[in-house]
């Protein structure tokens, strides 16, 4: 379920970073950072547009990117988990000025070597706590990647960290799944997601510490690989109270990219908070 790339089936929402060699010189400065352990190194990061084709569709992109440059309004943006710019792109393209926050300099490698990657100005670290130089009309994170934040004091401090770059007015957008726990049975803390011949998915949850790892296994060339990545779930009244402790409020809530409704059915949800003047 989550984005934090991997899982629940879902690779995460893109927590890469690239080496400074990888940064056109035109773009902005970025630095490196002490920053948490990075799950996706270069082998992950290699394939992860193809594990996760699917929602490089255009079907799946082109709401996104509507959705996103309505709101930024022609004012620049920030991507926390740029990844191998699946959004951060198309945006650019929509005349959206992107920048990116990634950990992992594998993931941004790959941005680069796509057209346009080169231009878009990318900072190494903890989208938690990285800074960057100026403000932005609208941050986003997509694809679950909140959850690749495994406590809750990262997760306020994100919202904390996203305020603070916010212009007044400005917008913060997070998509991430709505906790599957209804569909554990009683006393049950393992759910699959992928059963195939050549891919077994598994998530583990731990309702107490509200975490969950994300176990892959998969056959390739005959061998067998084992990856696993932990998440913090978390609810959306939950962040709610996260972005009014950071001075935001909530502006919309959807149950997706088409602003679809939010129900008790819903299995993810859109929402976006503004910064108060």
């Amino acid at each position: 379920m989550p984005k934090g790339r991997l899982a629940g089936g879902v690779a995460p929402a893109g927590i890469a970073g690239a080496a400074a060699n990888l940064v056109a010189p035109s773009a902005r400065p970025w630095h490196s950072m002490s920053v948490p352990r990075n799950y996706f190194d270069e082998r992950v990061a290699k394939g992860y547009d193809g594990s996760s084709a699917d929602m490089f569709e255009p079907a799946v992109v082109e709401p996104v990117v509507d959705f996103l440059a309505d709101l930024a309004g022609g004012r620049d943006a920030l991507e926390l988990g740029v990844g191998t710019g699946r959004i951060a792109l198309p945006l650019s393209r929509r005349g959206v000025r992107a920048h990116g926050i990634d950990l992992s300099p594998a993931m941004v490698a790959q941005l680069r070597e796509k057209p346009g990657g080169a231009d878009i100005s990318v900072t190494i670290g903890d989208f938690a706590t990285t800074k960057v130089e100026g403000t932005f009309g609208l941050a986003y994170l997509v694809f679950n990647t909140i959850m690749n934040l495994t406590t809750q004091d990262e997760q306020v401090q994100c919202f904390r960290n996203v305020s603070e770059h916010l212009e007044l007015g400005g917008y913060f957008v997070i998509e991430v799944g709505v906790p599957a726990l209804q569909r554990l049975p009683p006393g049950e803390t393992v759910r699959a997601f992928t059963v195939s011949p050549t891919r077994l998915g598994f998530d583990e949850y731990d309702v107490a510490a509200q975490g969950l790892v994300s176990h892959h296994y998969s056959v390739v060339d005959g061998a067998l690989e084992v990856f696993s990545v932990p998440f913090r779930y978390v609810w959306p009244s939950e962040l709610d109270l996260m972005a009014r402790l950071a001075g935001m409020t909530l502006h919309e809530r959807w149950g997706g990219w088409k602003r679809e409704p939010f129900t008790s059915e819903s299995s993810v949800h859109v929402s976006v908070w503004e910064r108060a003047g």
